[in-house]
């Protein structure tokens, strides 16, 4: 190998290391790649930056928004209200909700899919006495099997088509891909319904845990009016270092102070909210100036002044590494953590002290506005409310719902490119009023976009160094001996391991230039594309694969071990369904 090519490898390596283990953001680990590679002079500044003048990011962004103004105005909750009825148990519950979320998946971005249907269907499956286990990853699988039917149903399929643009050839049509997709999304969810109920535990998710253990560790008390704190600060009062507990919030009749301040005064009356674990302070009982107030029931705790969540921490929330007291979470999210869930299981250990992993599920006690105010940030991929009503349905959802549709049909017929119909439709919403200009600017994950433009560099640079020649021999040397359908297998193969290690994004960039040395000159570049694009969907292993795997992490109980276990066999179907389909619709 030339010495760019090492320099690339050697880059390139310590990336994936970087990614694989969670040490920096996806976008400052991509962008810090091709930045080494520019001043290295593996690329020249063109190359580094031609990612940010590709149609794909932009596109991304735009229906980002897009699926941002569904969420808002529910445009889907009729669907979502209609597949969670009192019908059948077991499989054909699971036909009902998996379906409908592959084919909505096929046209808008699966996140916010997966955001609206987890909490809905947990409550759903609580009621019912089914557990939540059984429909959230197989609902996290279905959004990305039907994600690979059109050419808009993941950033993926866009990355792969701006990729082949600039590599000289046309880009992806809105439906190309589907003669592949379709099948395989529709034999992915028949394989999920049939596996899912034998394959998953039957596991408490959170909501269940909480309804349980609420009593635990959320203790009200009220201040004895003229009695001994009556009158004094909470610090003056002894409450503000408590063994094992903390003063969460105090409600002033109806005024809620949230997170108390060791200056605010008591008074007669006063409803406090303490938080721990109630078998660790029995004094709390004995204190004088406190009496006890009755429990109140989960569902009967939100009201107008606090409101209880569940909010899944992303791999580049500024918590992660970090205990809630290094970041003064109170004071920076104004919310109180009541627990911790972590792989299944809630952790027992001081919370403050407790350093926060990605994935982790905390459950919190704030005003009404929290999800409003977190839930388009980086810090949390899930913010939802725990024991609420499902979300209504605007007037605006059936001018978003043609929005939507005048987009796919434009691109679809050919009209005008996606970029185009995309913007067109993400500034449409927003002259309309129905997104305000922050509420679009919010929708988007810059990370990704970031990730994607720059990500184009590393393919660049592995192409012209030459490294993409020499990992091409080294994936398809063992698979050359079976022909062009084995150099086909290789691909995916690499891709789905990829995938698993990566951002989905960074794999599909990453595998397309070795995908097309593979091709070299006798074989048609576009199946292996293809191939690229599908198999970097289907990352089905890990919960940190994809962002919607983590989403249902900690909501459904699951442990790492978990995915595997129904991951495997749907991973192993799409790999073979690849190879099958793609020769007869793009002859090699």
């Amino acid at each position: 190998m030339s010495g760019e090519a090492w320099l690339t490898l050697v880059v390139i390596t310590i990336t994936v290391i970087g990614l694989s283990r969670e040490m920096v953001a996806p976008a400052v680990a991509v962008l810090g790649a091709v930045i080494t590679l520019l001043i290295l002079g593996v690329i020249t500044p063109q190359q580094a930056l031609a990612g940010f003048s590709n149609p794909a990011p932009i596109t991304v962004a735009a229906l980002y928004v897009v699926a941002r103004a569904v969420e808002k105005t529910g445009a889907l909750q009729p669907l979502v209200s209609a597949t969670l009825d009192d019908g059948d148990s077991g499989r054909t519950s699971l036909a009902k909700i998996l379906l409908p979320t592959a084919g909505a998946s096929a046209f808008l971005n699966n996140t916010p899919i997966v955001a609206m249907l987890a909490p809905q269907v947990a409550d759903w499956a609580e009621r019912r006495g089914r557990p939540a286990s059984w429909y959230l990853m197989p609902i996290s699988f279905a959004a990305m099997l039907g994600g690979t039917v059109t050419l808009i149903g993941t950033s993926t399929n866009l990355v792969v088509s701006g990729l082949l643009e600039a590599a000289g050839h046309p880009p992806l049509g809105m439906f190309e891909i589907t003669r592949v997709g379709l099948p395989i999304a529709l034999a992915g969810v028949a394989l999920l319904i049939l596996l899912a109920p034998v394959l998953l535990p039957d596991r408490r998710g959170v909501r269940q845990q909480l309804e349980e253990e609420l009593r635990e560790f959320v203790i009200h008390m009220e201040v004895e009016p003229g009695g001994a704190l009556d009158g004094k600060t909470v610090e003056a009062g002894g409450l503000r270092h408590l063994q094992g507990v903390f003063l969460a919030e105090i409600d002033k009749g109806g005024q809620l102070i949230a997170p108390a301040a060791p200056t605010t005064l008591l008074e007669g009356g006063d409803r406090l909210t303490f938080v721990g674990r109630a078998d660790l302070v029995v004094d709390l009982q004995a204190r004088r100036g406190l009496r006890s107030t009755e429990h109140r029931h989960l569902t009967e705790s939100g009201g107008s002044d606090h409101t209880f969540f569940e909010a899944v921490v992303s791999a580049t929330s500024l918590l992660i590494g970090r205990t809630l007291k290094e970041v003064g979470f109170r004071e920076r999210y104004q919310a109180a953590v009541l627990a911790i869930h972590r792989s299944g299981e809630r952790v027992r250990a001081k919370l403050g002290e407790v350093p926060i992993h990605p994935g982790d599920t905390l459950v919190l006690m704030a005003d009404p506005g929290f999800r409003a105010r977190w839930r388009d940030r980086n810090d949390f991929l899930l913010v939802s409310d725990l024991g609420g009503s499902p979300p209504a349905t605007s007037r605006q959802a059936l001018v978003v719902a043609l929005i939507t549709l005048g987009i796919v049909v434009a691109a679809g017929a050919g009209l005008i490119p996606i970029l185009n119909a995309a913007l067109l439709g993400a500034v449409a919403l927003v002259l309309l009023g129905i997104l305000t200009p922050n509420e679009a600017r919010g929708a988007i994950d810059f990370d990704v976009i970031i990730v994607i433009a720059a990500a184009f560099g590393l393919g660049a640079a592995m192409e012209v160094s030459g490294l993409a020649q020499v990992l091409s021999a080294v994936i398809v040397e063992p698979f050359r001996a079976l022909g062009p359908v084995g150099i086909l297998f290789a691909i995916a193969l690499a891709t789905a391991l990829f995938t698993e290690l990566i951002t989905n994004n960074a794999a599909a960039v990453l595998l397309f230039p070795i995908a097309m040395a593979a091709a070299g000159s006798g074989l048609d570049p576009r199946p292996f594309a293809i191939v690229v694009a599908v198999a970097a969907s289907a990352s089905f292993l890990t919960p940190i694969g994809y962002q919607t795997n983590m989403m249902v992490y900690g909501p459904g109980g699951y442990r790492f071990t978990d995915y595997p276990r129904l991951g495997l066999p749907l991973n192993l179907l799409v790999i073979v369904l690849l190879v099958l389909l793609v020769p007869l619709f793009w002859p090699l």
